[in-house]
């Protein structure tokens, strides 16, 4: 089953209703993104009913990581940088989208993170 998961930086300790809204626009870019770029993964993944997983990063560090190693996977990925209206300062680097994807190549790259 495809499925679409984003990294959230624990090490923020964002508010839940935060992490709700950077979750939302890591889950829309990607799913926009592979709509355009991978209409196959985008289409399969949206007609079994758009799974999607949050994960945890330790920190921005492993967030770039886990893009790049996405990427060389060929895996859509979306960063996304809080505008810095709330919480944050402006800039701040907040979740990771990676996929949508088939499970077993986005497990490759964030099977190893815990739930969040």
């Amino acid at each position: 089953m495809p499925k679409l998961v984003i990294v959230a930086r624990k090490d923020l300790k964002l508010s839940a209703g935060k992490l709700a809204a950077q979750v939302a626009h890591a889950a829309v870019d990607c799913a926009l993104k592979a709509k355009r770029h991978q209409p196959n993964a985008f289409d399969a993944w949206y007609e079994e009913g758009q799974k999607k997983v949050v994960v945890k990063a330790e920190n921005e560090k492993q967030l770039f990581e886990i893009k790049l190693t996405a990427e060389r996977a060929g895996l859509t990925t979306a960063l996304i940088t809080d505008a810095g209206h709330t919480e944050l300062p402006p800039g701040t680097i907040t979740v990771l989208g990676v996929g949508p994807g088939r499970d077993i190549d986005v497990d490759k790259v964030t099977g190893h993170l815990a739930l969040y």
